[in-house]
């Protein structure tokens, strides 16, 4: 992913978990567990954050209290190697 701001997008990843402590969003955009993004708790329960994200095909998953989740909001899925699915985000 090129380190320009240039291009890039607002892509906002949202997860509804009202009683939860902890959401974060991994994917290969974070390198995974490496640089997770922590999201933010609203009124609401719902967990957001806003990234900038170049155009592109994005594999993603939630942590949610130190557990995998899937983004029940995408469709779009293809199988990991760990007998899950990671969610895709297209970036236009």
């Amino acid at each position: 992913m090129a380190t320009r701001t240039t291009g890039r997008k607002r892509q906002t990843f949202a997860f509804n978990a009202p009683g939860a402590l902890s959401v974060q969003l991994v994917g290969d955009f974070t390198q995974w567990q490496e640089k997770p993004i922590s999201l933010k708790r609203a009124a609401d329960g719902v967990w957001r954050a806003t990234v900038l994200l170049a155009p592109g095909t994005y594999h993603y998953r939630f942590l949610v209290d130190g557990e995998w989740r899937d983004d029940p909001e995408c469709t779009l899925r293809v199988n990991n190697p760990f007998g899950s699915e990671n969610s895709v985000c297209e970036v236009g």
